[in-house]
């Protein structure tokens, strides 16, 4: 081997020798603090009653279907008490005890109750749905009571999750949920529904177009009120 082929062979392999690996040194940023968490006792999503407890010798009352119950925007329940994570509704909508019993065990798998808990946000099944056998003729009076149900509105909270977790390990879960109930829904987090608060009110301030909808409807505009719905001109188009 030549001599210069030599010394260069030897100063590639002094080089490899005295190369410092480095692929396996990574930074990780410090995990998220959430401060000082207060746990309840119970830790998992509590069992609901099927239907409400009536006292002996009480006769359970029907109900018509109350769609104002549903119809319209949540005036209330629409923040996160723990102000970390949960699932909103986007529709309005029920839920039955069969979805109650869903949501319970499709979290209950996955929740760590060593560093997390879950709560309600809905009160159990209240509203009674009545309901006829099959094939009777009509007439008869009201039927009987069939099962009961939860209503609820758009935007309202229906669970909250918090504790030592952060939004990436409960997005699937929350997601997995949301995608089963009867109605459209979504996760959120604290800093989604503040983010969207802004943006909304961002918005409205520079809008430079004077013909909203809102605009449009109230002051009658090519006669619209004469045949859009009610509903439109109290929500103004915002919600069925």
């Amino acid at each position: 081997m030549n001599l210069t082929v030599r010394r260069v062979f030897q100063a590639a392999t002094n080089l490899h020798v005295l190369r410092v690996p480095v692929a396996g040194l990574k930074y990780f940023p410090p995990p998220i603090s959430v401060g000082d968490i207060d746990y309840p006792e119970r830790r998992k999503l509590k069992v609901v009653d099927r239907q409400p407890q009536y006292g002996p010798n009480f006769r359970p009352p029907k109900m018509t279907k109350r769609l104002d119950l549903m119809r319209g925007p949540e005036e209330y329940h629409t923040f996160l008490i723990h102000k970390q994570f949960g699932i909103q509704a986007l529709t309005g909508g029920r839920m039955k005890f069969n979805h109650f019993e869903m949501v319970r065990y499709t979290l209950g798998r996955k929740i760590n109750t060593n560093t997390m808990f879950a709560q309600w946000r809905l009160d159990p099944p209240w509203q009674p749905v009545t309901k006829k056998g099959q094939g009777q003729r009509m007439g008869g009076g009201k039927g009987a009571i069939d099962h009961y149900v939860t209503p609820l509105k758009a935007g309202r909270i229906i669970l909250e999750i918090a504790g030592n977790c952060t939004f990436a390990e409960v997005q699937p879960w929350l997601e997995d949920v949301a995608k089963k109930l009867p109605f459209k829904a979504r996760a959120v987090s604290h800093e989604m529904l503040n983010k969207e608060k802004e943006k909304e009110i961002e918005d409205a301030m520079r809008n430079i177009n004077p013909y909203t909808m809102e605009f449009v409807i109230r002051n009658n505009m090519g006669g619209v009120q004469n045949w859009i719905s009610p509903f439109d001109r109290k929500w103004f188009c915002k919600y069925v």
